[in-house]
């Protein structure tokens, strides 16, 4: 049974089609294979990829020495074989790790703009490129652009998960390429992207096993500036106050073990020996964690103690001279 839903997607230009050929109305929605996304976590996800995509145009436009711009078009959830059947062939895909996340995640580019940006690299003025395979010398300069252009996709997740992305390897073909079963379901993000004149679509493809317990435990919430404010307000208060509370502190000897039958005849004015050296500083403790190391003195007619440094700190020339 099937039925009609509006696709859940960031705002793109009235009548702009994506390479699946779909405009922006209705798609159909099976119900034995509901979309697990939330608008909250397609609101998270839209924002971790517009960051990644403002900051990989700036990286473009640098690198390339020519105007580019990457724009997020679209967050779709698809089958894994779905993903493959909208791709085109010949293109550039790269196999990525994001550790510590499990799973491969698909980078894919045209090959157009790829043999675009590696003229520029070189050079060249860009306009129209051959579709063919990338020569020896041609390689390493694509996965110097890929691999930066992954670190922009590690400050786009920085606030919600500290990923560390690898490039494993590069396919043109993808339907040689079986990164994941044909059923598993995936998180796809469209970009448009354009390099001087070169205009094409991008994606990266994320396993939907793979992002999800990410977005699970990360809530997207957006705080107007009163909320900001009293927010922060209430973090000052509460740090003031953790400063100022007080605390049990204590300066002891070092522990000794009693039987205890000693311990039970102990009477008034007997002596204990506590086997604590007189060069060996007094413990200064919280809760029973030693935090410190003093020794014992009087201030007037009261008891009192000099912090010093910790015997681990001092050094052993200084050892020698005591």
């Amino acid at each position: 049974m099937t039925s009609s839903s509006s696709a859940v997607s960031p705002a793109r230009s009235p009548g702009k089609m994506s390479r699946r050929g779909r405009g922006e109305g209705p798609t159909t929605y099976d119900f034995r294979r509901p979309i697990k996304l939330s608008r909250e976590h397609v609101r998270t996800l839209q924002i971790a990829f517009e960051t990644y995509a403002r900051s990989c145009g700036t990286l473009l436009t640098t690198r390339l020495r020519v105007v580019s711009s990457v724009t997020l078009a679209s967050i779709e959830q698809l089958n894994y074989d779905e993903y493959v059947a909208s791709l085109a062939n010949p293109t550039v895909i790269a196999v990525v790790s994001l550790e510590p996340l499990p799973g491969s995640v698909l980078m894919e580019m045209a090959s157009s703009a790829v043999m675009t940006a590696i003229d520029h690299m070189l050079g060249g003025p860009g306009g129209p490129q051959p579709e063919r395979p990338l020569t020896e010398v041609e390689m390493p300069l694509l996965r110097g652009l890929l691999e930066r252009m992954l670190g922009e996709l590690r400050y786009g997740f920085e606030t919600l998960v500290d990923i560390q992305p690898q490039l494993k390897e590069i396919e043109y073909n993808a339907q040689f390429l079986r990164a994941h079963q044909p059923g598993d379901a995936c998180v796809v993000a469209t970009f448009d992207m354009k390099i001087g004149v070169e205009e094409c679509v991008a994606s990266i493809c994320l396993p939907f096993n793979t992002i999800l317990p990410v977005l699970s435990r990360t809530e997207a919430v957006v705080l107007s500036a009163a909320e900001r404010a009293s927010r922060d307000q209430a973090l000052r208060n509460l740090t003031d106050g953790l400063s100022a509370a007080p605390i049990d502190v204590a300066v002891r000897f070092q522990p000794i073990r009693m039987r205890t039958d000693d311990i039970v005849d102990l009477r008034p004015g007997d002596v204990v020996p506590l086997g604590h050296a007189t060069s060996r500083p007094l413990e200064v403790t919280v809760n029973e964690t030693v935090f410190a190391h003093a020794v014992p003195g009087n201030q007037g007619a009261r008891l009192a103690c000099l912090v010093v440094p910790s015997p681990k700190e001092t050094s052993p020339k200084e050892s020698g001279r005591r």
